[in-house]
């Protein structure tokens, strides 16, 4: 994965890691960062966050702006935009490069949002009362002030369809993590009722809607025809549906099983275990098996089905790219499909 982002950089010639620098580096955000440094010492996630925009580059926080970047350049300019073609920075429009920025600010924002704890459920080691408050008010602050200058960014690209798209995957993002976490005040609630399909339509709001609207975006902003918008869409969906998918196999599939790694019961494999088991055998294998609950799933069926689904996705992003003329772009982005399918 690491390999396929560090070629991909040196195809779109930009460092993505600096995707957000300038406001990064702005005033404002200086601040608060000195004031997140009150939280060291305490186990509040936006400490977790903003260690992981500095060290993370297994997970590459940056992917979804080099997508839309590798997506521009494999699309090229469009023939009713020839003559904007002296605007373009190795084969992208500096119109295209905000865009990118702008996709990365937002999903930075929701990353900062999503770490508000509930004070409810504290416990005495996670750290005092007063600091976890205050870490709560600085990521509604920081996460605000981070969607506030997407916005401004947004609106200075001057179209409106791109404007209207990008406004329609906020309000995905904030449906879906609503979704998420809904029924978790519930007593008794162990996991979702769900089936795949369900899980599905969660997991595109909150996961895919932002990047798939994005790669759209920025073939509105060449001006590309609306069929190779639509498969610019295509790719950035099923792809990111592939990327989350791989993602929640890894506790499954990892190859040193001395670790055991944390999973979520909403996650696809447990989702897709719980389907072939029924809703009440699933509910009883929770409360028997407990600590051996990640082996009884993977006996089932559950992981075998999440790969073949990961894998599916994986094809209809790999046919979308059919639409694009072959190139090195086209090429690199093909083979995060492939980093994303790939399984031990």
């Amino acid at each position: 994965w690491s390999q396929v982002v560090s070629e991909a950089e040196k195809i779109v010639g930009y460092p993505t890691s600096f995707m957000s620098l300038r406001c990064l580096l702005s005033d404002e955000l200086s601040n608060i960062a000195m004031q997140v440094r009150k939280l060291v010492g305490t186990k509040h996630p936006l400490l977790d966050t903003a260690r992981g925009f500095v060290y993370d580059s297994r997970n590459n926080l940056q992917m979804r702006g080099l997508v839309v970047l590798l997506i521009s350049k494999a699309a090229g300019p469009s023939t009713a935009d020839l003559s904007f073609q002296h605007n373009m920075v190795s084969g992208i429009y500096s119109s295209q490069r905000s865009l990118a920025e702008i996709t990365e600010l937002i999903h930075t924002a929701f990353l900062v949002h999503r770490g508000i704890v509930n004070i409810g459920e504290l416990k005495s080691c996670d750290g005092p009362l007063k600091d976890m408050q205050f870490g709560n008010k600085m990521a509604v602050l920081s996460g605000d002030f981070l969607l506030a200058n997407a916005c401004t960014s947004l609106a200075q690209l001057q179209n409106t369809k791109v404007v209207e798209l990008i406004s329609s995957a906020i309000g995905d993002l904030v449906q879906g993590i609503y979704y998420e976490n809904s029924k978790l005040s519930e007593e008794n609630c162990l996991t979702d009722d769900i089936g795949i399909s369900t899980w599905k339509e969660q997991v595109f709001l909150s996961h895919s809607a932002l990047l798939a609207k994005s790669c759209q975006a920025a073939m509105e902003l060449a001006k590309h025809s609306a069929e190779i918008q639509d498969m610019a869409f295509q790719y950035g969906k099923h792809m990111s549906m592939s990327h989350k998918l791989h993602s929640d196999l890894q506790p499954f599939v990892k190859e040193s099983s001395s670790d055991t790694m944390v999973f979520s019961l909403n996650s696809a494999p447990a989702v897709l275990h719980q389907e072939f088991l029924g809703r009440e055998a699933w509910i009883k294998q929770i409360r028997e098996v407990n600590s051996s609950l990640q082996e009884a799933i993977k006996a089932g069926k559950g992981v075998t089905s999440a790969i073949d689904l990961c894998r599916g996705h994986g094809k209809r992003a790999l046919a979308a790219l059919e639409r694009f003329p072959p190139s090195e772009a086209r090429a690199t982005l093909a083979n995060i499909v492939y980093a994303v399918t790939r399984f031990p």
